[in-house]
């Protein structure tokens, strides 16, 4: 289950893209997440995904 604090969810997703997962999609994949849902959540943060980095960055 990923957190539902935006700013968690952030430090989250990133600690994971950096040490798990070669893509944002295969995050997803497995940990069984709906992506939209999270781009939606941390865009509403002011992040977005950048996939040169494989990281969430501010906009």
């Amino acid at each position: 289950m990923l957190p539902k604090d935006a700013n968690i969810l952030f430090s989250f997703v990133n600690a994971r893209l950096r040490d798990e997962y070669e893509s944002f999609d295969e995050l997803c994949a497995a940990l069984d997440a709906d992506g939209e849902d999270v781009l939606k959540k941390l865009s509403g943060a002011g992040y977005v995904y950048s996939e040169a980095k494989n990281q969430f960055v501010p906009v």
